[in-house]
């Protein structure tokens, strides 16, 4: 058998050796293409989500967060919990938040008519300006107006979702209000209501960021009476290297659990997006599944037409006493060398050139600026798949011809 294989591997050699440049080109051109189509549409489908968690992580959860427990209105004790997280070797920063709920209005001196008033409910959250925005850079995603400062007084930023110029779209019980930075507006809250000016409008393509009404701490604690200083949520930002679980198990020791939700960014992830990622995931190998298909019916016509050519070639190697499996090892041999060849070309282009520069350059989608996602695991699984795909399809006109009848195939009939 070890014969048959070397005799096989020299066969195939010097037919590639001796085949048209063209036509060896072009057949790896093919294995290429296969190769990005099963690497590439399922990783920017994957990036996709992938992506909007990234963000999630960076503008918003960061790596660990602090949420209001069930059955409560705020985190109780924050004042304790906020020592443990200073304690913390791995913590680099923090940043408590206040949220409550509420409604905001605008043209009010206008429309005096209940059925002409804009009106939205929102969820307003008190931040330190500028504690926040070196967490989670906020500040760059003002798109009207200006960003917040600590002392700013009657002062508000709102979330793109409510502003029609920006979110048109008109939904059962939401309304999108005609307001712009420098409009006043009216807010309540907590049953106070105040009339206030838009400093900014905020737009992210991360919804947490998008569907806020954002106020100095200092005005919003004295606007829902929350004199203690309990806090609604706390985001953790780790040094690097840190990781997330280890602190959210060190914080839940120290007693932090009883009084607090403590997830880390996965944890705190919504369902949707880890659905949205299993599903595009299965899409993407659905599609993939398709161009491997194409490429195996390729080098199945491919090494069938060849074999058909040479089939007169075949007969007198079968006639000199060459085995027929060895003729049917040498095609093999050729359909992996295809395989191979477009295999490796894809990696230096999959890693050397398409990822780097989608990482540097995201592809604008709507709700995510997306990357491509590609592990080394799941792409030698691909290449796996590739490569056996092929064997297959080279394998089987090979059988088809070398089985004829020697006689008949030396004569061409």
């Amino acid at each position: 058998m070890l014969d048959h294989i070397k005799i096989g591997f020299f066969l195939a050699n010097r037919q590639v050796r001796r085949a048209s440049k063209w036509t060896t080109g072009l057949i790896i051109f093919v294995m290429v293409l296969t190769f990005l189509n099963l690497t590439v549409v399922s990783g920017v489908l994957v990036g996709l989500i992938e992506s909007s968690i990234k963000a999630q992580r960076q503008y918003y959860t960061s790596d660990v967060l602090l949420s209001t427990p069930d059955k409560k209105e705020y985190i109780e004790n924050t004042s304790n919990i906020i020592e443990m997280i200073k304690s913390l070797p791995e913590m680099q920063m923090y940043s408590p938040r206040y949220s409550e709920s509420g409604t905001i209005e605008a043209n009010f001196k206008e429309n005096t008519k209940a059925t002409d008033k804009e009106m939205s409910g929102v969820v307003f959250t008190g931040i330190d300006p500028d504690v926040e925005n070196k967490l989670t850079g906020i500040s760059k995603f003002i798109i009207e107006g200006s960003y917040l400062n600590a002392d700013d007084f009657d002062q508000v930023l709102i979330g793109s979702l409510f502003v029609k110029k920006y979110s048109p779209v008109e939904a059962a019980g939401f309304t999108a209000l005609n307001v712009k930075a420098g409009d006043k507006i009216r807010i309540t809250v907590n049953g106070i209501s105040r009339e206030m000016t838009v400093k900014g409008i905020v737009k992210s393509k991360v919804n947490e960021v998008s569907t806020r009404v954002y106020l100095p701490e200092k005005q919003f604690r004295g606007l829902i009476g929350r004199d203690d200083y309990n806090v609604d949520d706390i985001a953790i930002k780790l040094k690097d290297g840190a990781d997330p679980l280890v602190v959210k198990e060190a914080l839940i020791r120290a007693g932090a659990g009883d009084y607090a939700k403590i997830q880390t960014y996965e944890d705190a992830q919504p369902k949707f997006l880890k659905d949205i990622k299993d599903t595009f995931a299965l899409l993407g190998n659905m599609i993939s599944s398709i161009g491997l298909v194409v490429a195996s019916i390729t080098i199945f016509i491919v090494i069938f037409i060849n074999a058909i050519t040479r089939r007169k070639f075949i007969g007198i190697m079968k006639g000199i006493g060459i085995h027929g499996n060895v003729i049917e090892i040498s095609y093999v041999f050729q359909s992996m060398f295809y395989a191979i060849c477009g295999s490796f070309i894809g990696l230096l282009i999959l890693y050397g050139f398409l990822i780097p520069f989608i990482d540097a350059h995201p592809i604008d989608f709507p709700f995510s600026d997306g990357i491509l996602v590609a592990t080394v695991s799941g792409t030698g699984i691909r290449i796996g798949l590739l490569i056996f795909a092929t064997l297959i399809a080279g394998y089987i006109p090979a059988r088809m011809i070398v089985r004829k009848n020697t006689l008949d195939a030396i004569l061409g009939r």
